[in-house]
């Protein structure tokens, strides 16, 4: 129970924060990219490698979350955009109100999720339309570390969406 109120709180401060008038609104949005979400001189699973677990494959080896060497402070309370796929956490209507942005497809619904400092949990006032788990989308908002747990990983970003659009580079 105190990780949900944590996490309330941690997203409250953001979404209160992306509301405030002034210079806040005004600023630039920030294009990052996941290998930005890394702690200097680690690298990320190539793309190439992603997905090679079979699915029934379950070994104590495989199921567990690969343990975050760190997350970034660079953007904590600043706008940006980053890509990704919804892996949907809740609901309102038929729209996702919160999920777990991911840097591919599939992750944390296969085993092992990616570690902590490639996950964000989004939430959006606004329930976005999902096309499903194969969609990439861009994100926009208010950007910070939070440590959040769910029945699916363990995360180490949030991200208060301002506005999820279809993918573009």
């Amino acid at each position: 129970m105190t990780r949900i109120l944590q996490r309330r709180a941690v997203l409250a401060g953001m979404a209160a924060a992306a509301v405030l008038p002034g210079p806040a609104q005004a600023e630039e949005v920030i294009d990052l990219d996941w290998d930005d979400l890394l702690p200097q001189g680690q690298v990320t699973v190539p793309n190439a490698l992603r997905g090679l677990l079979e699915h029934d494959e379950t070994a104590p080896l495989f199921s567990e979350q690969p343990a975050s060497t760190g997350v970034r402070t660079d953007w904590n309370g600043q706008i940006v955009r980053l890509p990704g796929f919804i892996v949907p956490i809740d609901y309102s209507g038929t729209g996702v109100t919160a999920f777990i942005l991911v840097p591919y497809v599939g992750a944390c619904v296969h085993v092992p999720p990616p570690p902590a400092n490639q996950l964000v949990f989004v939430t959006t006032p606004t329930p976005y339309e999902s096309k499903g788990l194969f969609e990439p989308v861009n994100v926009i908002g208010m950007f910070g570390v939070s440590s959040i747990s769910t029945q699916l990983a363990e995360i180490g970003y949030a991200l208060s969406a301002d506005r999820i659009e279809p993918y573009r580079s």
